[in-house]
């Protein structure tokens, strides 16, 4: 899988399966400034490519807004907690709070702002708003309102019961993987993975050389695994091997992430 912010030049063979980092800070600054243009951001990344990745795709989303960035701090996967930097940060009386963390980390930033009474317009991202692995160890009643962005649907919804994909994705499950958990994000994304090889695959026909197979899956058209949102799509080219450059806002409400607004896209490397 290529690195976020890197091309398909440089990193020729290889093709990353869900958005860009770079690409979900985009859209985080679209909504900003969209919804909330006066806005006052404070921004916790952690140190790293991950982090650093999605902090420049804010910032170039923001383009001539970014001032609107009025603190910035990092943290360094070795350290036990960040509950000094939520203290921080709060300080600085930012109104808005984007939390680039992981699963530990972002359970703990949640749990902190509560505990501060500290109350931003709160942004996780994506990797860290899993309902099992960060809002139920943060709590329920402390992660009331918290938005974020998704891209696939949520195998543990019940909203997706009657959904023809969803329902291949159930039957699949039962038939090769029983014991998979399909409430489980990784399972989900591995799910619509495998069906996009498999298109890929299909349009090489019989001529199924690494040059062939790499061609194929920078030509996808509007391919859409039973996974993905509605209105979400897969689209490659030769210039750009990001499949997934879309992704629509949700809201956390009661137990369940609550889809909310129209899809939001950006394209990375066009």
């Amino acid at each position: 899988m290529p690195a976020n912010g890197a091309t398909p030049r440089s990193f020729h063979g290889r093709s990353g399966g869900s958005p860009p980092y770079q690409s979900e800070g985009r859209i985080y600054a679209k909504y900003l400034l969209k919804e909330k243009p006066d806005a006052r951001i404070a921004v916790l990344y952690q140190n790293d490519d991950f982090g650093k990745d999605l902090l420049t795709g804010l910032r170039d989303g923001l383009g001539e807004k970014a001032s609107m960035i009025v603190a910035e701090d990092s943290y360094e996967v070795s350290e036990p907690t960040i509950e000094s930097h939520i203290v921080k940060l709060k300080s600085t009386a930012a109104d808005v709070f984007l939390s680039i963390t992981t699963p530990k980390f972002a359970a703990q930033a949640i749990r902190k702002a509560a505990e501060l009474g500290w109350k931003p317009l709160y942004l996780q991202i994506n990797a860290g708003a899993s309902i099992d692995g960060v809002i139920q160890p943060a709590g329920l009643d402390n992660a009331q309102g918290i938005l974020s962005a998704a891209y696939a649907k949520d195998g543990a919804d019940s909203r997706w019961d009657d959904d023809a994909g969803m329902q291949e994705f159930s039957a699949f499950l039962r038939k090769y993987s029983p014991d998979a958990n399909k409430a489980d994000s990784s399972v989900v994304y591995g799910y619509g993975a495998a069906q996009t090889m498999v298109k890929v695959l299909q349009q090489c026909g019989d001529n199924l050389t690494r040059e062939n197979v790499m061609r194929q899956a920078a030509g996808l058209k509007d391919f859409a695994p039973d996974t993905l949102l509605p209105g979400i799509k897969i689209n490659t080219s030769a210039a750009d091997f990001f499949p997934i450059e879309q992704l629509q806002m949700m809201r956390f409400q009661g137990t369940k992430w609550e889809l909310f607004g129209e899809v939001i896209s950006t394209e990375f490397n066009k």
